[in-house]
């Protein structure tokens, strides 16, 4: 598949019955995951609320990690050299551990694995990736992510205004900042990433109301702010924030872009706008001529490392 349809192929994904089996009890969750592989953590993170979940991405676990704790590693390639290391030493503290990849090391390690479809980049299997979350541990209802994949099914269909925005973002060489708010504070980093990778332009993401507590002094009194093009996620389901959102504009004179979900429930407004940045984002790669597949130099990075 190219590009475009990698990310159009969204919606099958999350449709996609695979999931590992919970084998005890635990009262935490741990997930490791870089890059493409960990956006899946965060995402879960905010969509579940029964027991902490922390999500790493870095080559140590927490001190914490037990028998009581359902350890996850998720590597798309299976390879990632940071994901490897927090495996073991999951492993040496006794911690349930199960594992979501396409293949590599993390396949052959010996844990239940949930194995995804090969030859995406990384980012692009989101969908693959997050689903057995979804029906392992969330056990999410079959019709509801059948609807959320129906809901997904429109969002290119009416992605004409996402095309206006990256052109807007591109005519004038701005740099994306995003501004999240629960539910859409992992989204919101999401969109970022994908900024990066994909349109390959730095971008900005900002979480409310911890916004309010520093980054609303140089929003009015910084000297660059017009290189800069502020974008709003959906609604925020509190209202208190949405007060502050709407204060913050006035106080610093800003306008927000808004993008709207889609859907009803959490789930579904939650995915409509993940894959609304994914086509925003694709957007700005193809205005700007760029293969939004280069990771080039990501790959050189990681061959000088080896």
């Amino acid at each position: 598949m190219n590009f475009i349809e990698q990310v159009r192929s969204f919606p099958e994904q999350i449709l996609r019955d695979k999931a590992f089996q919970i084998d005890r009890k635990f009262n935490k969750i741990v997930i490791s995951g870089m890059g493409g592989s960990g956006i899946v953590g965060r995402i879960f993170a905010e969509l579940y609320e029964q027991f902490p979940v922390q999500v790493i991405s870095d080559y140590k676990i927490p001190d914490y990690v037990d028998r009581d704790t359902l350890f996850i590693a998720i590597s798309y390639s299976g390879n990632t050299e940071e994901t490897l290391s927090t495996l073991k030493q999951a492993e040496t503290l006794g911690a349930q551990i199960k594992t979501i990849t396409s293949g590599g090391e993390l396949g052959k390690s010996g844990f239940e694995s949930v194995m995804v479809p090969s030859g995406m980049q990384p980012r692009n299997a989101l969908g693959y990736m997050l689903a057995p979350l979804l029906r392992s541990i969330l056990k999410l209802d079959a019709e509801e992510i059948k609807s959320a994949a129906s809901i997904l099914r429109e969002i290119e269909k009416k992605s004409s205004y996402l095309k206006e925005m990256a052109e807007n973002i591109c005519s004038d060489e701005l740099i994306p900042w995003i501004v999240g708010y629960e539910p859409y504070i992992a989204t919101s980093y999401r969109w970022k990433t994908q900024f990066n990778e994909n349109g390959k332009i730095l971008a900005v993401n900002s979480v409310i109301p911890e916004l309010n507590h520093n980054e609303t002094m140089p929003l009015k009194m910084s000297y660059g702010l017009k290189r800069f093009y502020f974008i709003t996620l959906g609604n925020p389901i509190n209202e208190r924030t949405a007060r502050r959102l709407r204060i913050t504009s006035e106080l610093t004179g800003l306008k927000f872009h808004n993008v709207m979900e889609a859907g009803n429930t959490k789930l579904q407004k939650i995915l409509s706008m993940i894959h609304s940045g994914d086509y925003i984002s694709y957007y700005v790669s193809e205005i700007r001529g760029l293969d939004p597949m280069d990771v080039s130099l990501i790959e050189e990075l990681k061959k000088r490392l080896s």
